[in-house]
């Protein structure tokens, strides 16, 4: 039931893929993805799993967590 009210709930389906494809990209974060769609981080997760997507939870590298780390301290 959940997943046809979410379908529902995702109107823009070229946003949808374009928004995977920033996401598979790594040029957005999950919660971003979520954001941009209009749906939660776990109905989000659903989606790029349905999509076939593995999910890219935290830094995929030292300098990706260094990023973090500069964005969460706002040294840019």
């Amino acid at each position: 039931m959940a997943t046809d009210r979410r379908r529902n709930t995702v109107e823009d389906k070229q946003e949808l893929a374009t928004t995977i494809g920033l996401y598979v990209l790594g040029e957005i974060s999950l919660g971003k993805a979520a954001e941009r769609t209009g749906v939660t981080r776990w109905e989000m997760e659903e989606i790029l799993q349905e999509a076939g997507v593995e999910l890219q939870l935290g830094p995929q590298s030292m300098d990706d967590l260094d990023d973090e780390v500069d964005a969460a301290l706002d040294l840019e």
